[in-house]
């Protein structure tokens, strides 16, 4: 059986968006979790993608391996606990953006073990995806992706890491040692700028760049949110300019970029066209609600670069 190209680990949810609709009553059901979105991103961009983790014995979890059958995800190596529930979170918007309220304690995802790991997926892979929020939602999940990464680097297999700070999940001391080691073991190194600053003080994006290049990192695509991304490695730096759009919620923006950028770097596109492309994926992300319906499929990411810088039409 030959492998996949990302293999994302972590915890996928169950998400309730607040619309705009009945005085901010009204939620949206749809579907989240950092690594779920970065999976089903690089899938609609056309990459072959797995998961790993757990989920409860509950509708929820059959909810989300239904996406995941719509979505072409392979998810032979998610594990059901029916000991556990699968995580679900709301998210409400104000002047101040959006805001999340998780309900994720205890979680299927978070009971995963080092020895639940499914090596020979990991091992056929040709890149393994995490990201802090793996690392964070438990002792336990933080031993177990140190053991996936432990065997993606044993097999050749490229490691991929999402910064993603959450700090009601740990203390930012935490956070950085053991961030900032995840970082010196990844090849692809995907931080969001708001995270990193957190992480190393460093507000300078060629200053932090240069922190994850000396740690080790073969690639940086450092999100700047509105301000686009910086893309570089150890030869060439590139920055991305921010793709014009309309923007309504920003849920899973920066999972969609990575995702994006993972797939087209796989298919072997240079270093600014990959950043190019995750960064106009991520900006149509933002036109819809939730973390996974806007997800931009390939087809409507290559007619918005066929468009140029042109702001899209209104609705």
């Amino acid at each position: 059986m030959s492998g996949f190209d990302i293999v994302s680990l972590g915890e996928p949810m169950v998400e309730f968006n607040q619309t705009g609709e009945g005085g901010g009553r009204l939620y949206l059901q749809g579907f989240g979790g950092d690594s779920s979105n970065f999976a089903i991103a690089a899938a609609r961009q056309g990459a072959r993608v797995a998961c790993i983790s757990a989920l409860g014995d509950d509708p929820y979890g059959h909810m989300l391996r239904e996406l995941w059958n719509r979505e072409g995800v392979d998810h032979s190596g998610v594990a059901t606990d029916a000991g556990a529930y699968t995580a679900i979170y709301f998210v409400t918007h104000d002047e101040r953006g959006h805001r999340f309220h998780f309900f994720r304690s205890g979680s299927a995802a978070s009971r995963m073990r080092p020895a639940d790991l499914p090596r020979a997926l990991i091992e056929r892979a040709k890149v393994l995806h995490l990201s802090g929020i793996s690392l964070a939602i438990s002792a336990q999940a933080c031993d177990t992706c140190y053991a996936a990464i432990e065997m993606a680097r044993g097999a050749g297999v490229k490691v991929s890491f999402d910064t993603n700070l959450r700090l009601k999940l740990w203390p930012l001391s935490r956070a950085r040692a053991v961030m900032n080691d995840v970082m010196r073991l990844a090849h692809l190194v995907l931080p969001s700028y708001d995270d990193i600053v957190a992480l190393t003080g460093l507000t300078e994006p060629e200053a932090i760049v240069d922190h994850c290049l000396a740690l080790g990192a073969e690639v940086v695509a450092l999100k700047l949110g509105d301000q686009g991304a910086l893309v570089a490695d150890a030869h060439q730096r590139h920055r991305i300019a921010p793709h014009p759009c309309r923007p309504v919620d920003a849920t899973g923006a920066g999972d969609t970029f990575g995702g994006a950028f993972v797939a087209r770097w796989i298919a072997g596109d240079s270093l600014r066209d990959a950043g190019l492309y995750a960064a106009t994926a991520a900006a149509i992300s933002t036109e819809g609600y939730g973390a996974v319906e806007p997800i931009p499929r390939a087809a409507d990411v290559q007619s918005r670069l066929s468009r140029g810088s042109r702001a899209p039409a209104a609705g």
